[in-house]
């Protein structure tokens, strides 16, 4: 493949958004041919695939393309593969940061969501507690003192929502975001 260049005047747009060589580096969806969200990757990716015939664009970045001697390939949003990847069932790690991030670092007791958040076991350790994403939820220290080794019901205190285990859109949804308008149809937001 001959050197791919972006062709810009300018390197932010009427939106304030990078359409220089920063715009490689853009996040876009993956979906699988049954256009099930897959994953995020960039537009360096995506313009590979889309090359390889790999993959095919579904949504494009109005006015923006990339241009090498012989190509000319519109910016994507959203890209679909060519063809059915199997995918087995994404695992999401149970750490303190992915858990923080799913609670959106809001304290699921009182719904503060400045300062530093610790991690709380719903069910304390102590009554058999475990370490899994249904027990875990992000809370503020002065809850998290307050609950001390009890059960919420035994604190006086009420969870805000059940926690649960994130899926891979759910981590797309939240985790990396909503980076372009376009995803909201395909992450089952509309």
């Amino acid at each position: 493949m001959s050197a791919i260049f972006l062709k810009l005047n300018k390197t932010k747009d009427v939106n304030g958004l990078d359409t220089g060589p920063g715009m490689l580096n853009r996040n876009v969806l993956v979906l699988n041919q049954n256009y099930e969200p897959l994953s995020v990757c960039t537009v360096k990716r995506a313009v590979i695939l889309i090359y390889l015939g790999k993959a095919e664009i579904i949504e494009k970045h109005d006015g923006y393309m990339i241009r090498s001697v012989s190509l000319a390939i519109p910016v994507p949003s959203v890209v679909r593969l060519g063809f059915y990847i199997q995918v087995p069932s994404k695992r999401i790690l149970l750490t303190r940061k992915n858990i923080i991030k799913r609670d959106g670092g809001r304290c699921q007791y009182c719904g503060e969501n400045h300062g530093a958040m610790t991690v709380d076991h719903v069910v304390p350790r102590i009554y058999g507690g475990k370490d899994n994403w249904e027990n875990l939820v992000c809370a503020c220290i002065k809850c998290n003192n307050i609950k001390g080794n009890r059960t919420p019901e035994q604190a006086g205190l009420r969870l805000l929502r059940r926690p649960k285990r994130p899926t891979h859109i759910t981590f797309i949804q939240q985790f990396v975001g909503i980076s372009d308008h376009r995803w909201r149809q395909y992450l089952f937001l509309d």
